[in-house]
């Protein structure tokens, strides 16, 4: 059974970092494209980022490029996002997913 469980969510600092992680298990984890959603509260989930099965290429949505850097550890089936410079509009819910799998997601607030 394929299982994604997202972690490092929190309180954030406006102008602050953190750093999200996604552990995937019962998939061949280093086959997959892996992706992050986010959803915040009102809004409609929404693509943050994307990264090859060989990490070779990512893709950012404009709100996060140059803030977020989406990163895989194959040998460890472990995503990440680091994220840099938060903004209060960077609340959300966030989501990794693969194919039609998702995880339950972790819980990010910025906020002074």
């Amino acid at each position: 059974q394929v299982h994604l469980v997202e972690s490092g969510g929190g309180l954030g600092q406006p102008g602050g970092s953190l750093r999200l992680s996604c552990a995937a298990s019962g998939v061949n984890f280093r086959n997959y494209g892996m992706r992050w959603y986010r959803q915040a509260p009102g809004k409609e989930r929404e693509l943050v980022a994307f990264i090859s099965s060989d990490g070779d290429t990512r893709n950012y949505a404009d709100y996060v490029k140059g803030r977020f850097t989406i990163s895989r550890d194959n040998a460890k089936n472990m995503l990440y996002l680091q994220m840099m410079n938060l903004m209060p509009e960077d609340t959300a819910v966030y989501y990794c997913n693969t194919v039609s799998i998702w995880g339950r997601g972790t819980q990010l607030t910025v906020s002074s």
